[in-house]
């Protein structure tokens, strides 16, 4: 039998910050977590990503897109939802083909720092079940996403991100 241990640091408390409105460009797929196509969409974006001429940093960003129908209380394993790879740019004026352009807009988040394997769902039960309904804040209808930086790496205890949470007062 084989005994295992979940490795993670996070921080309990994250900053709240007002994001600016950015530009993405990258590669999404409709996907729920009972059909879940993670892999599929980075194995088809990573080789590709050096064709974006114009990227402000190096930073991957991995967000969610829900629909307004999503249920985060009552979650449904097959409810759809967007999922993107892509990364930040100055200006949407020159798109590889097969990528999309997204306009990710501004507004209110709770930013947690992550330490830890990026298949460990702890870090989420936390902020959902945990800091959110504790917290002077409510889950607002906007993309989650997070910031996948240079200290990022998949699959490795030691990969460091940020998670990014739309919020707004209660």
């Amino acid at each position: 039998m084989c005994l295992c241990v979940n490795f993670f640091l996070f921080n309990m408390e994250p900053r709240i910050e007002i994001l600016t409105e950015k530009k993405l460009i990258g590669k999404q797929v409709k996907m729920s977590i009972a059909n879940n196509r993670v892999a599929s969409l980075w194995q088809g974006f990573m080789p590709r990503r050096h064709e974006i001429k114009n990227k402000i940093n190096s930073d991957l960003i991995s967000m969610s897109v829900y629909g307004p129908a999503f249920d985060f209380k009552h979650f449904d394993v097959t409810a759809e939802f967007e999922k993107w790879a892509a990364v930040e740019v100055s200006d949407l004026d020159a798109v590889p083909s097969e990528m999309e352009t997204f306009v990710l807009l501004g507004g209110l988040y709770a930013v947690f720092f992550y330490k830890g394997l990026n298949t460990d769902p702890t870090i989420f039960q936390y902020i959902y079940g945990t800091w959110l309904p504790a917290s002077n804040y409510s889950l607002d209808n906007r993309p989650h996403f997070e910031i996948l930086g240079e200290k990022y790496k998949n699959n490795d205890p030691n990969s460091e991100e940020e998670i990014w949470i739309p919020i707004k007062a209660k």
